[in-house]
């Protein structure tokens, strides 16, 4: 009998003690890729990648990632394959996981992957859905963590839609135990019930001003996401006030850091002076989804390593 399958659907898929080593295991792959050392872990091992929704952060680091650890990475679009035609996700789950060693899924419905994880043979990770984005905070925290040491006790804020990032910051309060300020415009909240929190860590905010004051770090996200831009200028009305400026940043502990997982439009979600300025860490961040996932990767194909690696 076989160990049992380790899926990551979404942040509360690993536990604490998963995370902590996650983090210890991306510094050390890190470090081996800065310093040239070949890390082919997953040597003869197949990632396949299946889009729904377009990508370029989440193909390149999945894509390179899988290759840097020795694998192969497999890309395969809904509209070229039997999923854009009418295949049924369970079917595909089937016969997709009996021909490599790892699916990664960006969709757009949360029950796509979940349904295709109920009959997978292999991890399954999630590449972003509406509901989750949870290998970009994953990297997001790591960034954190090399940083500043443990993010638990800091305070985060977030800033803007109430989105598959803002659920997902939310879980990952709950879990290693920091507070969040979320601040959205009316209608755009976060809903509890997607995150499935207790919303214990989180604090709400009508005025993204107070949101961000005494924050350790300032987060946000595009205002209209990926599948609704029929609704951009309304949301572009909706979140003026929800702009992360040198205002903003100034309400924020001194040394407070700025991310967004991008692509960002400057003058809209953040000002250029903030994303380009001295507190923004987002090349560090979009640098690590690359070192976290491998990290991931290796941890659901082969579990926990010896730390020499």
């Amino acid at each position: 009998m076989g160990k049992a399958i380790k899926h990551f659907l979404q942040f509360s898929d690993l536990s604490v003690d998963e995370l902590q080593y996650l983090f210890s295991r991306t510094a050390l792959i890190k470090e081996k890729f800065k310093r040239y050392v070949p890390h082919h872990v997953l040597n003869d091992r197949t990632l396949v990648m299946i889009f729904e929704k377009a990508s370029t952060r989440t193909r390149l680091s999945f894509e390179a990632g899988m290759q840097q650890l020795g694998g192969a990475a497999i890309y395969l679009n809904t509209r070229d394959s039997q999923l854009g035609r009418g295949e049924p996700v369970e079917d595909a789950g089937e016969v997709i996981s009996r021909m490599c060693d790892l699916v990664m899924i960006r969709t757009f419905e949360q029950s796509i992957i979940e349904r295709f994880a109920s009959r997978s043979r292999v991890p399954v990770i999630n590449g972003l859905t509406n509901a989750f984005h949870p290998c970009q905070v994953l990297a997001d925290i790591f960034t954190w963590v090399e940083k500043r040491g443990s993010i638990k006790g800091a305070t985060v804020a977030w800033i803007g839609d109430g989105n598959n990032m803002a659920n997902t910051w939310a879980q990952a309060a709950e879990s290693l135990e920091f507070s969040l300020h979320i601040s959205t415009p009316p209608g755009y909240e976060i809903d509890p019930s997607i995150a499935a929190v207790s919303g214990a860590r989180l604090t709400h905010f009508d005025d993204p001003m107070q949101a961000a004051r005494g924050a350790d770090l300032v987060c946000t996200d595009v205002w209209t996401s990926m599948g609704f831009e029929n609704e951009d200028d309304v949301r572009k009305q909706a979140f003026a006030d929800w702009r992360v400026d040198a205002d903003m940043m100034a309400q924020a502990q001194a040394d407070a850091m700025f991310m967004h997982c991008l692509p960002a439009h400057r003058g809209e979600e953040v000002s250029a002076e903030v994303i380009d300025g001295p507190q923004s860490v987002v090349w560090d961040e979009a640098e690590n989804r690359l070192h976290l996932q491998k990290a991931l990767m290796e941890y659901l194909v082969l579990g926990r390593l010896a730390e020499a690696g």
